[in-house]
């Protein structure tokens, strides 16, 4: 019983986890970027405005990756993370499934939350649900993108956890990358990298259009990354 109380806190943590990052992403893009509040009238300039998201974001992730909860389910808060852990053999098929549901649930609380409270600055057109969309309508250029961010970022994650020197640094990389992605690569494809980030906004929303693309762009690119790591471990295992 007592085994099966502690799994299930980290589905909970997992839900938690991501809860409070959607609840940040809505609120403070809702507070930067929604012209009838005070911050939008004195920060012109749409970089600096995707920079102080990115930078609220980031310090909200690196809070959860070092709390005591985020430490205790291994906060994955990503499917696409999730899918690359259990490839990995890190966690089970059935602890990954349970993961994934309660990701999804967690973030889908979380941005309505903010919507229950806030539903008229959280609808308006300048902040839309905070829904992912690529740029332009091209699903191509966002798909390369979501790949792309998500390859990288596994990979800094799986070889830095490798280093004895470099692995307690990861959750500072981590954060340092999400400020990254969405001040320069948001305006591309949305910088979901997450596919129950996106769904959040959906559900929400119901606004699912490319909906398939933040699922599947940002998985493809991780499970990528995490057979490159297979692959290296393996090779050095037959070398020595």
């Amino acid at each position: 019983m007592a085994h099966t109380t502690n799994r299930f806190s980290r589905y909970f943590f997992e839900a938690l986890g991501l809860g409070l990052f959607m609840f940040s992403a809505g609120f403070f893009d809702m507070l930067i970027d929604n012209p009838d509040l005070y911050l939008r009238h004195q920060l012109h300039s749409d970089l600096l405005r995707r920079f102080l998201i990115g930078l609220t974001m980031g310090l909200t992730a690196f809070f959860i990756f070092t709390s005591k909860f985020g430490k205790e389910s291994g906060a994955y808060i990503n499917p696409s993370v999730t899918l690359v852990r259990y490839y990995l053999h890190d966690i089970s098929f059935r602890e990954s499934i349970f993961y994934i549901i309660f990701q999804f649930a967690g973030g889908a609380f979380g941005l309505y939350l903010v919507y229950f409270i806030f539903p008229d600055w959280i609808r308006d057109p300048s902040v839309n649900y905070i829904v992912t969309k690529p740029k332009d309508g091209d699903v191509f250029i966002a798909f390369i993108f979501e790949f792309a961010i998500s390859f990288f970022l596994i990979v800094v994650v799986l070889f830095m956890e490798d280093s004895k020197r470099w692995s307690s640094y990861t959750p500072y990389v981590v954060s340092i990358l999400i400020v990254l992605y969405i001040t320069f690569e948001a305006p591309y494809s949305g910088m979901s990298m997450n596919p129950a980030r996106t769904f959040a906004s959906a559900v929400v929303s119901n606004q699912w259009s490319n909906f398939w693309l933040y699922c599947l762009a940002p998985s493809l690119g991780m499970l990528t990354g995490g057979v490159i790591y297979k692959f290296k471990h393996l090779k050095l295992n037959q070398l020595s």
